[in-house]
């Protein structure tokens, strides 16, 4: 799945879907998208991560508190 960084812009490969809907994990593990080269896999905050479209990620999927 793809997302996208709200800082940068960057497109973010992410490699564990289970943990992203997990709402109490708050980091996911993925790789940014840049060149040709396979980039090394890094962990990002859920809560800085959007969809490529621009909208924001289910509230179900980043709070844990409902």
């Amino acid at each position: 799945m793809l997302l996208k960084n709200k800082q940068d812009g960057a497109l973010i490969e992410i490699q564990d879907t289970i943990t992203l809907i997990n709402p109490f994990e708050s980091q996911v593990k993925g790789c940014i998208q840049e060149g040709q080269e396979e980039q090394n896999l890094e962990k990002f905050a859920k809560n800085m991560l959007i969809f490529p479209s621009g909208e924001n990620l289910p509230r179900c999927w980043v709070e844990s508190n409902g």
